[in-house]
C-alpha cells in the first residue's frame, strides 16, 4: 500500500454534517486548458499528468497523480519548490502520465533548451514535495537532470527558463522572492521526526543558487552593517570547489563549483563534519556525501552568527553551533539586515514543526480525520536565534478520494494557531508564534 493510500484510509473515518463553517470545496475536474499557465516568452506546452484510478473501480482512494483543488480560492499558494528529475525529460513526462507512479509536478523544464511543459494546473495540488502541508501550499517545478551531475545538466537555458517561470508565478500568486519561499526540494521539512531520512536532497549542491536568485532580480547584496550577526552565505560559485561523494554509487566526485559550504563541529578542517541529528544517530559525524544536507549550508541561505574566530565563523544550526571557514580576503558571507526568531523569555526549548497544521479543536466536532502537527527532532534553545519570522498560516487540505465521495472530501480546513517560518538548518520549519519573539537585526 502506498503512503497516499495509508493516509487516505486513515482519513476515511470522517462523517457527514459539516455545518456552520464556510469553506470552499475544491472545483471539479475540468477539461485540459488550451494554453499552459506560463509567461508568453517561454512558449510552454501542456501535457496533462494522469488523474485516474489504478485499481478496483469501487476503491476511490487508489488513484494518481495529483489532487484537484481550487487554489488560491481555497488557500494561498505560498511556496515554489525546485526539483531535479533524476530522469530524462521524456521519461519524466511518462512517469507523471502513469497513475501508478503516484508522483507529479506542475512543470517540467528540459535541460537542452529550457523548454517548459506544464502537467498539473496551478490551482491543483501536485504530489511532489514529500510534505503534504507544503504540497497543499506550493507549486513544484521539475528540472531535467541528475543532482550529482549538475554541471552537465543545469544549463544556462534551464536557469533562464526556470527563473522566468518563477518570476511569473511569484507575481501571479504574490510569493516573496526569498529563500524561505523559493525552496529546493532539499529545503522542504519532513512532516515528522521519523520521516527525516526519507526526504529528498535535490537539486543538490551543484545548483548555482547565487546565479539563480540573481536571475530572479534578488542577488545577494550587503544590507546589514559590517559584522552583522545575520549573514547570507555568498561564496563565489566558480571558485567554491568542493570534492563531494556520490554515496549511492560509492564513488568520489571530482572537485567542482558548488553552492555548498562545509560545516564542522569545531573551527578546524580536522574536526568532524556537522551531522543533522534527524539524519544521523547520536555520536555519528556528518559526511561528504552530496546527499548529506546537514553537513553543508548553501549559498543564499541565511544564518545567525553564534561566534567568530580568526578565519572561522560559527552559526546556529539545528540547535547547535556549526563552524565554516571564512578566510580573510575571501567572500563567504554577506552582512544582512532581516528578521530572526528566538525563544520568548522564560522558555528553555521551543519545539519545531515540519507542518503548520490546525489544532484538533479547529476541526468540526464530527470530523475525525484530523491532522495535527508533531514536533520534529530539533528545538530552538534559549540564547539561540534563527532567520525567519514570516507568517505560515495553519491549514490542512483533506482530499482522500478521486471523486470527493467522502464527507468533507476535498475541503481545506484553516487553523487558528499562528506559526512563523524558521530556517533551523538546511530545511525550513515552523514554530508557534506564541513561543517566539521576532526581532529585526541590522
Amino acid at each position: 500500500m502506498t503512503s497516499k493510500q495509508r493516509l487516505t484510509r486513515a482519513l476515511a473515518a470522517a462523517t457527514a454534517g459539516f455545518l456552520g463553517l464556510a469553506l470552499a470545496p475544491a472545483a471539479p475536474a475540468a477539461a485540459a486548458t488550451p494554453r499552459a499557465e506560463c509567461p508568453r516568452v517561454l512558449r510552454c506546452d501542456w501535457v496533462p499528468a494522469a488523474y485516474q484510478q489504478t485499481g478496483d473501480p469501487a476503491d476511490k482512494e487508489t488513484y494518481g497523480n495529483y489532487d484537484v483543488s481550487d487554489r488560491p480560492a481555497t488557500n494561498k499558494i505560498k511556496y515554489i519548490v525546485l526539483h531535479d528529475t533524476e530522469e530524462t525529460y521524456a521519461t519524466t513526462l511518462k512517469i507523471f502520465q502513469d497513475p501508478k507512479r503516484a508522483a507529479s509536478a506542475h512543470y517540467v523544464v528540459r535541460s537542452s533548451d529550457g523548454h517548459v511543459t506544464q502537467m498539473v494546473k496551478t490551482k491543483d495540488v501536485a504530489w511532489q514535495a514529500g510534505n503534504w502541508y507544503i504540497n497543499s501550499d506550493s507549486i513544484g517545478i521539475e528540472q531535467e537532470g541528475y543532482a550529482t551531475e549538475g554541471a552537465t545538466w543545469f544549463t544556462p537555458a534551464m536557469y533562464r527558463s526556470t527563473a522566468a517561470l518563477v518570476r511569473y508565478l511569484a507575481a501571479k500568486y504574490d510569493i516573496p522572492l526569498d529563500r524561505q519561499h523559493i525552496l529546493g526540494h532539499d529545503n522542504v521539512p519532513p512532516t515528522s521526526a521519523g520521516g527525516t531520512a526519507a526526504m529528498h536532497w535535490d537539486p543538490g549542491p551543484y545548483w548555482d543558487w547565487n546565479h539563480f536568485m540573481s536571475l530572479l532580480g534578488r542577488p545577494t547584496e550587503p544590507t546589514g552593517r559590517p559584522g552583522s550577526s545575520l549573514v547570507t552565505i555568498n561564496p563565489v560559485f566558480k571558485d567554491n570547489l568542493q570534492a563531494l561523494r556520490d554515496c549511492e554509487k560509492n564513488i568520489d566526485l571530482p572537485a567542482g563549483p558548488s553552492s555548498a559550504v562545509p560545516l564542522y563541529t569545531q573551527p578546524s578542517t580536522g574536526a568532524p563534519l556537522f551531522a543533522d541529528p534527524g539524519l544521523h544517530p547520536p555520536g555519528q559525524s556528518g559526511t561528504t556525501c552530496a546527499s548529506d544536507w546537514g553537513s553543508k549550508i548553501s549559498a543564499t541561505q541565511q544564518a545567525v552568527v553564534a561566534e567568530r574566530k580568526p578565519g572561522w565563523t560559527a552559526i546556529w544550526w539545528y540547535g547547535q553551533e556549526a563552524w565554516f571557514q571564512t578566510p580573510a580576503g575571501t567572500r563567504v558571507t554577506t552582512p544582512t539586515a532581516g528578521y530572526v526568531v528566538r525563544p520568548k523569555a522564560g522558555l528553555t526549548d521551543v519545539p519545531v514543526y515540519g507542518t503548520a497544521y490546525p489544532a484538533a479543536t479547529d476541526y468540526p466536532a464530527d470530523f475525525t480525520a484530523r491532522r495535527v502537527g508533531a514536533p520534529l527532532g530539533y528545538t530552538i534553545k534559549a540564547g539561540q536565534s534563527y532567520p525567519g519570522g514570516g507568517q505560515a498560516p495553519a491549514g490542512y487540505f483533506y482530499a482522500p478520494t478521486i471523486d470527493s465521495s467522502y464527507p468533507y472530501d476535498h475541503t481545506y480546513f484553516p487553523g487558528s494557531t499562528r506559526y512563523v517560518t524558521v530556517q533551523i538548518g538546511h530545511r525550513i520549519a515552523f514554530v508557534k508564534a506564541s513561543d517566539v519573539d521576532v526581532a529585526r537585526l541590522r
